[in-house]
């Protein structure tokens, strides 16, 4: 529809005050249509703006000389994809400061997770995005696309701004202390080497990988529950039960990561024949994850039920429902059957072995002997300490373990990491090592190119449940790829990071909001 540009001087004026200026996006949507009726052209523009800086400006300019009226669209603060940390301005300080620029005529905050959504409902004459989405393959999220189909769609067009562009994540990594100096120091030195372009392209690549992982089944159950205090008649607290939340956890939860960067992951595991909660984990599993499951007829599937203080996240309890055996000799042979079978067909295979009794010796032998390449957490657990070492495990390509469980696995409270990062190597005849050290962050060795070092890229921990399987679902397909040691300690410590803000293993950390992540931090 061809429409009429109206003079500065026949334009309806926009509200003169700042709070007049942000209105709801539905509100918004009536507005527009209202200014449309009266032949006016608005155009519409989105983002983050997490800092104004002057390319704002420019892009705002560029904008509001396609139209009467400039509407500007916020990204709420839970759907910015840009790690933890941002936005450093909260969604009502970022829309007070666009409104009060006097170029702006409406502000809104989008109540959906997608800029496309917002179109349809404000539906513009002209759409605004900066001259960097003009090429829409290069657009990770492939947003950009759904966006133009949605302008389209309701009649309207796009329009890419040509302005000098500035980068509001560069500024604030640079001058507003979103980064430690640690971590700053850091990421300046891994970005003489890669761009955040660059380490796309690399994890495009893990998706020709073909996956098998192995492992025990675990549903992690969250009870909350509110402390009322300490028991008359006993010394105990008492709690209030809230509500209930279970997770897929185990080795559902690497599956489910791993899925999200590699096109196929197949998963090997055992159930219990006894409340096998099958239809709740094959539930939970991302499409492109396909199970094959074993049962154990004498058991239940493992439930880890975690009694939590709502709203703080704090542990008070666990409760494990598991019967502490090996796996059953005719389950035993089944699954060995079937691993005889897979194992050659795949170019990585992870193993989870959370030391509860799937892994027996004559598994451990045959993925050690079979798998073309072979990564292995051998986790120590309040089931198993002491019991469940890596150095159980005649060889493997990649171990991926924390600090005590290394620590454990040589009988060396104290010893200096890296010699035993190094021993672990010479045992297993590993190729890369790495040891997640908490805070600390993490080490990776490597024995063709040594030691690399990765500080933690966060300090904002919601829970560390899953963080550990996270890294292990990313970190595996990399290292089989034959990624750097640094690059992997950097891809592993992002992944950790957005890992720690998800509660359980409520989601997977995907493929783009890693992507942004990095991407931010590399600015």
């Amino acid at each position: 529809m061809s429409v009429k540009k109206h003079s500065r001087n026949e334009r309806s004026p926009s509200p003169s005050l700042v709070q007049d200026k942000i209105v709801p996006l539905d509100t918004l949507g009536r507005i527009v249509s209202g200014l449309k009726k009266q032949g006016r052209i608005v155009v519409h523009c989105h983002g983050v703006f997490d800092l104004m800086h002057p390319g704002h400006i420019m892009h705002f300019e560029a904008a509001k000389s396609q139209g009467d009226v400039l509407v500007v669209i916020l990204t709420q603060d839970q759907y910015v994809n840009k790690g933890p940390g941002r936005p450093v301005f909260s969604q009502e300080i970022r829309a007070r400061t666009i409104a009060s620029l006097a170029i702006v005529d409406y502000v809104s905050i989008n109540s959906y997770s997608s800029g496309a959504e917002a179109l349809l409902t404000v539906r513009p004459n002209v759409y605004v995005k900066g001259g960097e989405y003009e090429d829409e393959t290069k657009d990770i999220t492939g947003g950009i696309t759904k966006e133009r189909k949605a302008v389209e769609s309701i009649g309207g067009r796009l329009y890419f701004t040509s302005e000098p562009t500035f980068s509001s994540s560069e500024l604030l990594n640079r001058h507003f202390s979103v980064l430690s100096p640690n971590v700053k120091k850091f990421v300046d030195e891994l970005k003489k080497k890669y761009t955040a372009d660059k380490i796309t392209e690399k994890m495009n690549e893990l998706k020709s990988l073909k996956v098998l992982i192995v492992g025990e089944t675990i549903i992690d159950e969250y009870h909350y529950c509110m402390p009322m205090g300490k028991s008359a008649k006993e010394s105990i607290v008492a709690s209030k039960y809230l509500r209930e939340e279970s997770f897929a956890g185990g080795v559902l939860a690497c599956a489910n990561h791993a899925a999200g960067f590699v096109k196929m992951v197949r998963m090997v595991s055992c159930l219990g024949k006894n409340n096998s909660r099958e239809d709740f984990i094959r539930s939970h599993l991302k499409p492109g994850v396909s199970p094959k499951f074993f049962y154990d007829e004498t058991a239940s599937t493992i439930v880890k039920r975690r009694y939590v203080w709502d709203p703080f996240l704090i542990k008070l309890f666990e409760v494990v429902f598991m019967d502490e055996k090996s796996i059953p000799e005719k389950t035993e042979k089944q699954i060995l059957s079937i691993l005889k079978q897979e194992l050659p067909k795949y170019d990585l295979v992870i193993a989870t072995d959370y030391g509860h009794g799937f892994f027996t010796k004559a598994i451990v032998e045959m993925i050690a002997r079979e798998s073309k390449f072979l990564a292995v957490n051998a986790q120590t657990n309040s089931a198993n300490v002491g019991f469940n070492l890596i150095t159980k495990y005649p060889r493997a390509d990649y171990v991926c373990i924390d600090d005590p469980e290394m620590r454990l696995a040589h009988h060396d409270r104290f010893g200096d990491m890296k010699n035993l990062m190094k021993k672990t190597a010479s045992q297993l005849k590993a190729k890369y090592v790495t040891v997640t050290r908490g805070h600390l962050g993490s080490l990776v060795y490597s024995t063709k190119n040594g030691f690399a070092e990765t500080p933690i890229l966060s300090n904002e921990v919601v829970d560390r449940v899953g963080a550990g399987d996270a890294f292990l679902g990313v970190t595996a397909p990399c290292v089989a790829a034959g990624f750097p040691p640094d690059l992997i300690g950097f891809i592993g410590n992002a992944v950790g990071a957005l890992a720690v803000r998800i509660v359980g293993n409520r989601t997977p950390v995907e493929s783009v909001p890693l992507m942004k992540f990095i991407a931010t931090l590399l600015k």
